[in-house]
């Protein structure tokens, strides 16, 4: 595999911190291709050997945002099984519903675009329910949950020019962790 072209943005550009707007369809080639070369570059960063390869940090998920677009497109590999992916491509989301059992990942969240380390813990919906569009313009309706929720949340975050640092409490980094489960 080849490793796709995408410069991925550093928490230090202001553009992660701006409000995404809503895609309009149908999907331009360049952003069929950019939505292609980012879950190609999600799974690489997922597999042993390519990781090393190319010297890439493991990635699940990927906002457009991040790669420069202010635009309400994000993208999801999970590895399901070893070396056996499941892809998301998730267009102009709307969350339903969420649950509220509240949870948080032990080992802390990371992104991409933050390359350092972070302590504490940032308070997500064990479940959600969203509607999205594919790249098609097909609408959709997901309900998603635990690390699949967590991982949604983060970036649909993204759209809205919130990064995971933001979410942690400053002056209490592990607030209410004894009422949320940890995941």
């Amino acid at each position: 595999m080849e490793l796709p072209k995408i410069k991925i943005l550093d928490e230090k550009n202001k553009l992660l911190h701006k409000k995404s707007v809503d895609v309009k369809f149908p999907l331009s080639d360049k952003e069929k291709k950019d939505i292609k070369d980012m879950l190609l570059y999600l799974k690489m960063s997922q597999i042993d050997e390519e990781r090393e390869k190319y010297n890439l940090r493991a990635g699940m998920g990927l906002s457009y945002v991040q790669i420069g677009v202010l635009k309400r497109i994000f993208v999801v590999v999970d590895e399901v099984e070893e070396n056996k992916f499941e892809n998301y491509v998730v267009i102009n989301p709307k969350v339903l519903s969420m649950s509220e059992e509240m949870v948080y990942v032990g080992e802390g969240e990371g992104c991409l675009s933050i390359n350092r380390e972070t302590e504490g813990i940032v308070p997500r919906h064990a479940r959600m329910t969203i509607e999205a569009y594919d790249e098609e313009g097909n609408l959709y309706t997901i309900r998603v949950r635990e690390e699949l929720a967590i991982c949604f949340q983060h970036e649909m975050d993204h759209l809205d020019g919130i990064l995971f640092t933001d979410k942690i409490d400053k002056n209490n980094p592990f607030k209410d962790a004894e009422i949320m489960r940890e995941i």
